[in-house]
């Protein structure tokens, strides 16, 4: 009898232990077959960080990106440079010239400019050759010269930003009216996608649209705000932004990183947690951030090996008087300019070159929210 027990026990141990499985593996197969684009290793790492793993990811990820420490010397990364090097601006060591109405990109001190390093340049235009996006790049991290950074300046009168959620982010299964890729409709005028900011979860912010508030606004938040003329703002919540009749979206990500012209104090020590995890800040990875000009242009910057505080650095070097960071790691960032075509197809080239997603994402069904751009 007692060897009957023993077995008996040990069989509903066994099924015990069976639908213990069987529940994560039931549901981590079904995040892998959500509808959306997003690897296999971006959707396996997500799903650990929604079942209790996101201390442990962050962990790993803290350490292998913070030992991924770029060179101190050498040729930039991610830009070709051309033979040919112009000669210095006149008088203004540190900055070179730009065109009108553009802020003056501020080069690293004491370093002599590579050709184009820090000169605008127009990247597409309208059918009537009106600029509707200018580009640059130059060197942000004087500690390690071959890390780069680009930017993407919107002109204030030129674009309507947009904002569209994705399958799964802000909240999963959300409905949309526009779907979950860039409008059919809105294509033939499309200007250029990008990556919104990090996971709800992890943003410490809301989300909200005139269709749908899906994630309640935060006091204090960085918020990229879109007014129904198509124009954003980069400020606080409550503070220097705010909900108007005007307002049609916003889109929140940690504490800004740049405020009326200048780097926040702390960033080097992320105290609270106010930009993420409390190491994040060391990584050396892909990062990504959005601001405005003392014009009012939209500025897009972004750059692989940069830690928090050189992407503040890049987006300050670019212009940026108000500025949040955006999403992190190769996986995530993204910007495409786009050329529609005129039997209705879109061609995209990447701001970057070694950008890694999916030279077409956006125009299919993504998982995560996102920006869009069309022309006025």
């Amino acid at each position: 009898m007692a060897m009957k027990r023993r077995r008996f026990r040990k069989r509903w141990i066994a099924l015990a232990v069976c639908l213990l499985l069987v529940v994560p593996a039931v549901s981590y197969v079904r995040a892998l077959l959500y509808p959306g684009s997003a690897s296999f290793s971006v959707r396996t790492v997500e799903w650990f960080r929604d079942h209790g793993g996101g201390g442990l990811i962050d962990a790993i990820e803290t350490w292998k990106y913070s030992h991924q420490q770029p060179p101190a010397t050498g040729a930039p990364i991610d830009v070709t440079v051309p033979a040919t090097v112009p000669p210095p601006a006149a008088g203004r060591p540190g900055v070179r010239p730009t065109s009108a109405g553009l802020p003056v990109v501020h080069l690293l001190p004491g370093v002599p400019a590579l050709a184009q390093e820090g000169v605008w340049s127009v990247a597409r235009q309208s059918t009537t050759g009106v600029p509707l996006i200018w580009t640059s790049w130059f060197r942000t991290d004087p500690g390690h010269l071959p890390v780069t950074a680009a930017a993407a300046l919107l002109p204030r009168s030129s674009y309507h930003l947009h904002l569209n959620p994705g399958t799964r982010e802000p909240i999963v299964g959300m409905k949309s009216r526009s779907g979950y890729s860039v409008p059919q409709a809105d294509r033939p005028n499309l200007v250029a996608t990008f990556n919104a900011g990090f996971k709800m979860n992890d943003s410490h912010g809301g989300w909200w649209t005139t269709e749908s508030a899906a994630i309640p606004l935060v006091d204090g938040r960085a918020s990229a705000v879109i007014y129904r003329d198509g124009s954003a703002r980069i400020g606080t919540w409550n503070q220097t932004v705010r909900m108007t009749k005007d307002v049609v979206a916003v889109r929140q990500n940690l504490d800004q990183v740049i405020v009326d012209g200048q780097i926040v104090p702390g960033l080097t020590a992320n105290a609270n947690g106010r930009w993420g995890t409390v190491r994040s800040q060391f990584q050396y990875t892909w990062r990504s951030g959005l601001g405005t000009d003392a014009h009012g242009n939209l500025i897009y910057v972004v750059g692989s090996k940069l830690t928090l505080a050189t992407l503040a650095a890049a987006m300050r070097q670019a212009g940026i008087v108000q500025g949040m960071e955006l999403d992190i790691h190769s996986a995530i960032v993204s910007f495409d300019i786009e050329q529609p075509g005129p039997n209705g197809a879109v061609t995209g080239h990447r701001l970057l070159p070694s950008i890694s997603s999916p030279a077409n994402r956006y125009l299919v069904d993504d998982q995560r929210d996102f920006f869009y751009v069309t022309a006025k």
